[in-house]
């Protein structure tokens, strides 16, 4: 999809009710969706977007002939964009681990996993996405959802900012929010060019250690994950730089990597997060630890792939480089 740049960004957002990534449904102002009546003209826009025909991340070629509904979304991050492109309020059933927007807690949670099938076909959605997961190991179920006049949507695994904006997109065709799912891209792609932008003020860079699991199984990202592809948009070093995606290391090879900075992700279900990894044995004379630079951030808005995950690069930078990014 081609840039669109900031003016172009800002008729495209008059154009399409106002979207802003993070609104509410009721105030605009508290979780991500959009519910303002349409502009003159953007029901006709929408019809016109159907029948409309697209692949899947299976492979499959789907045909959607009307504009869906009533939606089922199996997974957080996919939740996440339906909000965010105005969907709310077609959203009649969610995974149990759906957390964001609030307004997901009102919504009937239909299992994660494994699926409450029964339930699923008594809400008798238009449209469902579910993952490669359930693709590849409830294809039974899937097909019996298809037989019950569902259409079925696989969205696969993301790893990159890239990944996160084809997903945007194939969601916004499904549904009939493809200028929303244009605009929601293309406000991304600048926040993130600009965090870039200020990064090439660091002269000094940082080593950064991230634990996304504490001791005593510490697991971290390499390559190929948000965090790696976050900290070199903000021109840090990830300590793990040179692992391959979620890995386990011990504490004597954690020690040796002497990282500027510690971020934590798991002070959702873990108290005091900062605290614990300041009193580890053996872990006095780690730069990190002498300067008490250990933060920990929200684990949703950088391992999520979804529209926040810009809010997790922003935070991070202020974080990391507080003097440039402040």
């Amino acid at each position: 999809m081609k840039h669109v740049r900031s003016k172009m960004l800002a008729f495209i957002l008059a154009l399409t009710l106002g979207l802003l990534a993070g609104c509410g449904a009721e105030s605009n102002e508290a979780n991500g969706s959009v519910n303002e009546q349409p502009a003159k003209g953007q029901e006709a826009t929408q019809e016109s977007l159907f029948p409309v025909t697209f692949k899947d991340d299976s492979g499959k070629e789907i045909t959607i002939e009307e504009e869906p509904e009533s939606i089922v979304s199996m997974q957080p991050s996919t939740t996440e964009v339906a909000y965010a492109l105005g969907l709310g309020n077609k959203m009649v059933g969610v995974s149990d681990y759906c957390n964001y927007p609030g307004e997901t807690a009102d919504v009937e949670k239909v299992g994660g996993q494994d699926m409450n099938v029964e339930l699923i076909l008594s809400l008798t959605p238009d449209l469902i996405f579910v993952t490669d997961y359930h693709y590849q190991n409830h294809e039974p179920i899937l097909k019996q959802y298809e037989e019950a006049g569902i259409t079925v949507v696989v969205i696969g695994s993301e790893s990159s900012f890239a990944d996160v904006y084809e997903t945007m997109e194939l969601i916004g065709k499904a549904t009939g929010k493809t200028i929303e799912a244009e605009a929601l891209i293309a406000d991304m792609k600048e926040r993130l060019a600009a965090v870039e932008e200020k990064a090439k003020e660091v002269t000094d860079k940082k080593k950064v250690w991230v634990e996304v699991s504490p001791a005593p199984d510490i697991f971290t990202t390499g390559q190929g994950t948000f965090m790696h592809e976050m900290l070199e948009a903000i021109q840090a070093e990830n300590a793990a730089g040179d692992q391959e995606g979620w890995v386990k290391l011990t504490e004597e090879e954690i020690v040796k990597l002497n990282p500027d900075v510690i971020i934590t992700t798991y002070g959702y279900y873990v108290d005091n997060p900062k605290e614990g990894v300041l009193e580890r044995a053996g872990w006095a004379e780690v730069p990190a630890i002498k300067s008490g630079e250990v933060h920990d951030v929200d684990s949703d808005t950088v391992t999520r792939p979804g529209p926040r995950l810009i809010e997790g690069v922003e935070h991070l930078a202020k974080l990391i480089y507080p003097e440039i990014f402040e």
